[in-house]
């Protein structure tokens, strides 16, 4: 690969140790002004420490970070700032009751005599900021008051606001829908016109591939390859970041005839309309559609987490509790949260606590917990389900995305449910890790678990399910047998109106 020309950015031997383990081991990386880099690798491999390296937050424990040929001393996030380098967090950080205006202050607002606010100059040069980017969004308005999309383009007007050269993008486009990843890209061409350095991390290769002239590749925290992405393909990545070729397992279905769950006209105003479908024994049920057309708000009517305004749900014939998680539990049903790190887990607990919380009824006599039976059967599920590390003691918010997903799994398994409420069950996951959760899944299914899995990437869907819900403005349009399936009849009828489904309850 030709090396960068005095590039914008230029990482030296960055290497980082935790207690005497390695997790970033001398790597280089170089990109030029204008030039959108792609961060590659599997979760653990590197990117995080590197990126908390780049912003300040953690000092490396040797190597260089320069700009503009100028080394960043300090180690602090104000000295990171101050050279021009800006993060874009995949959970953005900023505070949802304050203003556009406010948040993009945050931290360093004008004052009027170094004394009082300047409110009116900061809501101008906001406004100016943001007209280069989206002269639609409104600097007054609550920031909760935006889409996603337009809040990551806060972030970015932020970060132009104290002149970043080099702006970090954390999995920008893992909350978004396909228009809204469009308009992403179009930001960030504009942003390399005017010699802003990208440094883009997405598990979603195709967007890499779109949005990345060249690519940095880390596998095990170490330096595998800086290459030219012109050329190269899914396949071609996959094995670098892995070392080894991906093979998706072919679509075996082992749904059977006895309907598990039934759903009859379930609504919850402005969020889920009469929804009415069926769920059989062993069966991989899909639900697709656009970011806000009900799937999740679905999930927490089934789950028990919200009480339906009308309709019933059945499991395996009888009528189910409405607005109970224990309720929803009893009858066998678990849920894995969109939201994993605010709903699924709790941080600060081991992977074997996580994995109990819904368990320890079970696993008590006469108030004592019996540990170990407990510890025993959690190991178990962790060794069926390929927990890597295998450390049960360890706490939870330390393992990789894919592995956290595991914990809530083996949490319904321990349970003992036989229908799954799976919520983008990989969103934030690499691909090595979206394997294995794809073959937990096929493997469940033909041990007769009923599943659900909301997705948002088609291909996803279509290769995993045996039939497909598509729901459009908080109704179900289309049912979708597993011949029909193609990611384009689905984003057919995810996209235009349709005549709700009549109830398929038999």
């Amino acid at each position: 690969m030709i090396p960068v020309i005095s590039p914008r950015l230029d990482l030296r031997g960055l290497t980082k140790e935790y207690s005497g383990i390695t997790v970033l081991d001398n790597v280089d990386l170089a990109a030029g002004a204008g030039e959108a880099h792609a961060l590659l690798g599997e979760n653990g491999a590197g990117k995080s420490t590197l990126l908390k390296i780049l912003s300040g937050v953690t000092r490396p424990t040797s190597g260089a970070v320069n700009v503009d040929g100028v080394t960043v001393d300090g180690w602090s996030m104000s000295a990171s700032r101050s050279a021009g380098i800006a993060m874009i967090h995949q959970e953005l950080q900023q505070i949802p009751e304050m203003t556009v205006t406010q948040n993009m202050f945050l931290g360093n607002p004008m004052l009027r005599s170094g004394l009082t606010l300047d409110k009116q100059s900061m809501v101008r040069r906001a406004e100016e900021v943001l007209s280069t980017l989206d002269p639609t969004i409104d600097p007054t308005v609550p920031v909760k008051s935006l889409r996603v999309a337009r809040r990551q383009v806060v972030e970015i007007a932020r970060a132009l606001l104290f002149k970043a050269k080099i702006i970090a993008m954390d999995e920008p486009t893992s909350s978004l829908m396909p228009s809204e990843v469009q308009r992403l890209e179009e930001v960030i061409r504009n942003l390399q016109k005017r010699g802003v350095t990208i440094l883009y991390v997405s598990h979603k290769l195709d967007e890499v591939l779109r949005i990345c002239s060249r690519g940095t590749v880390l596998r095990d925290g170490r330096l595998i390859a800086n290459i030219d992405l012109a050329g190269k393909t899914d396949a071609d990545l996959v094995s670098l970041m892995v070392g080894r070729e991906l093979v998706m397992q072919t679509h075996q279905s082992s749904a059977q005839e006895e309907v598990v769950l039934a759903a009859e006209n379930l609504c919850w105003p402005g969020k889920v309309s009469n929804a009415s479908f069926t769920l059989k024994k062993g069966e991989v049920l899909g639900i697709s559609g656009l970011v806000g057309a009900g799937r999740t708000e679905l999930m927490h009517l089934l789950s028990g987490l919200q009480k339906p305004s009308s309709g019933k749900i059945f499991v395996r014939g009888q009528e189910m509790r409405l607005g109970s998680v224990r309720s929803a539990i009893r009858n066998g049903i678990g849920l894995v949260p969109e939201e994993r790190k605010l709903e699924g887990i709790v941080p600060l607990r081991s992977a074997l606590s996580n994995a109990a919380l819904t368990s320890l009824p079970g696993f008590s006599r006469q108030g004592w917990i019996r540990s170990r039976l407990l510890r025993g059967k959690v190991k178990s599920l962790f060794r069926e389900l390929g927990l890597r590390p295998m450390d049960p003691d360890k706490m939870i918010r330390l393992f990789s995305g894919g592995n956290q997903q595991k914990v809530i799994i083996a949490r319904w398994l321990l349970a003992e449910s036989q229908i799954l409420l799976l919520d983008e069950p990989t969103r934030g996951i690499d691909v090595g890790a979206k394997q294995e959760i794809y073959r937990v899944i096929q493997r469940l299914a033909a041990e007769g678990k009923s599943i659900i899995v909301v997705s948002s990437e088609l291909f996803e869907i279509v290769s995993l399910s045996d039939r497909v819900l598509v729901m459009r403005e908080s109704r179900i349009t289309a049912e979708l047998k597993r011949h029909e399936l193609s990611e384009e009849m689905i984003m057919q009828y995810a996209a235009r109106e349709a005549a709700p489904l009549r109830s398929t309850i038999q």
